[in-house]
């Protein structure tokens, strides 16, 4: 059995990440797989939406000084030629005196530069011509829109980095795009190691357990942008653990995760292996619960985690050190910031904690102000997060927190 010399500050690990990460490569998209995916580069308009003056409401397309003095009792009478209708614009020119029944979003005739309301008309026909009756007038340029009054040519629409949204991407479409630059999911790979674990979906044997962390850590990975691959399985051992991690070497994965083999017991071995297929550059986090978390590269630079097996310590590891940097190489808008919608709650109960080390405190809620421990702490017992609403992290320079006090609390559901 090993002990671990020393244990890396959670900032320092997070440091040592932001300093490498990048955004990856852009790859094009079409729109109808944009959503959630994130911008590559600006968006510049192409052409004016709308490309033509036209219509703001139903009524009727004429000269506003024709309307000038109409009234309900006074009305005025103007000549219709025609209709304009969406897609099929009337294709004459109006001259004083006439009119043409417009609907809503239908190309404005030329000649017309109004539109009255069909509330204050009344159309009727009189020696066998359609005539309409103005109940009102209408100044010039009322009830229009201009050439590219939702978006213009030259205009920066949407900038790079943005998060695309459903309506972001109906307005990609607007502008006659039938792709967009996007940058590159990130691809998580995983090595589940153990003797004693089992696939999803199997009962186990005596003295065995379901692997539930690759399930865990692809839901999270999903949320961060990221595509996670097929998890690689190995049993324990120093040359089992070597053909593992050597076949997740040989993967696509832009991001790299062994679960399990991490910690100071005799069968431990992936630090040292991982230092044999790249470099080791941190074993040890002062982190509870996550402290056997390792942080390396492969020989071509490709990030390698080494996560605890543990269900809690491995969902810990991943907030608080694989996440950012996952959401950084997606491009995702701020990632080193926790993902989770945050509010401010009263303590209950205290939550204890040691200067020098970062605690991810499981809490639930009592109510809609306040939030206690969840009793169940064990690094094993993944009833503990589904207990749990969400967490509170203890910095490492705070001794907890004492019953009455206002912690920030990161909620695990989705915002």
């Amino acid at each position: 059995m090993r002990g671990f010399q020393a244990r890396a500050d959670l900032a320092e690990a997070l440091a040592l990440l932001r300093a490498r990460a990048r955004p990856l490569p852009a790859e094009p998209l079409p729109l109808a797989g944009a959503f959630a995916r994130v911008l590559a580069r600006d968006v510049v308009a192409p052409i004016d939406v709308p490309g033509f003056v036209r219509a703001a409401v139903d009524g009727y397309a004429l000269r506003g000084e024709d309307t000038f003095g109409a009234a309900v009792d006074a009305p005025l009478v103007l000549h219709v030629r025609g209709d304009s209708l969406p897609g099929r614009p009337y294709p004459a020119p109006l001259g004083p005196g006439e009119a043409v029944r417009i609907a809503t979003g239908s190309p404005l005739p030329e000649g017309a530069d109004a539109v009255l309301q069909a509330e204050l008309a009344r159309e009727v026909v009189r020696g066998g011509r359609r005539m309409v009756e103005l109940l009102g007038s209408v100044p010039p340029l009322r009830h229009i829109g201009q050439v590219g009054e939702d978006m213009s040519r030259g205009q920066c629409v949407l900038a790079a980095g943005r998060r695309l949204r459903p309506q972001d991407v109906g307005a990609l479409a607007s502008l006659g795009l039938a792709s967009v630059d996007v940058v590159r999911r990130p691809r998580v790979g995983l090595l589940v190691t153990g003797d004693e674990l089992v696939a999803p979906g199997t009962t186990p044997g005596p003295h065995q357990i379901v692997d539930s962390n690759s399930l865990v850590l692809a839901g999270l990975a999903a949320r961060d942008g990221a595509e996670f691959l097929a998890p690689l399985r190995a049993r324990d051992g120093a040359e089992a653990l070597r053909a593992g991690l050597d076949a997740l070497l040989a993967g696509p994965g832009d991001v790299l995760l062994v679960t399990g083999a991490t910690s100071v017991g005799p069968e431990d071995l992936m630090p040292q292996v991982l230092r044999e297929r790249g470099t080791l550059e941190l074993h040890g986090l002062a982190v509870r619960p996550a402290s056997p978390t390792g942080i390396g590269r492969a020989h071509d630079g490709r990030p390698v985690f080494l996560v605890p097996g543990n269900p809690v310590s491995c969902l810990c590891a991943y907030e608080l050190v694989v996440g950012p940097l996952v959401r950084a190489l997606a491009g995702l808008p701020d990632p080193w910031a926790f993902p989770h919608r945050s509010v401010e709650l009263v303590l209950a109960r205290k939550i204890a904690s040691k200067v020098g080390r970062t605690d991810f405190v499981r809490v639930r809620r009592l109510g809609p102000d306040q939030v206690e421990p969840v009793a169940t702490s064990g690094a094993s017992n993944l009833s503990s997060a589904v207990l749990a609403d969400g967490f509170v992290l203890v910095d490492a320079d705070s001794e907890g927190a004492a019953p009455g006090e206002r912690v920030r609390v990161h909620l695990f559901d989705p915002p």
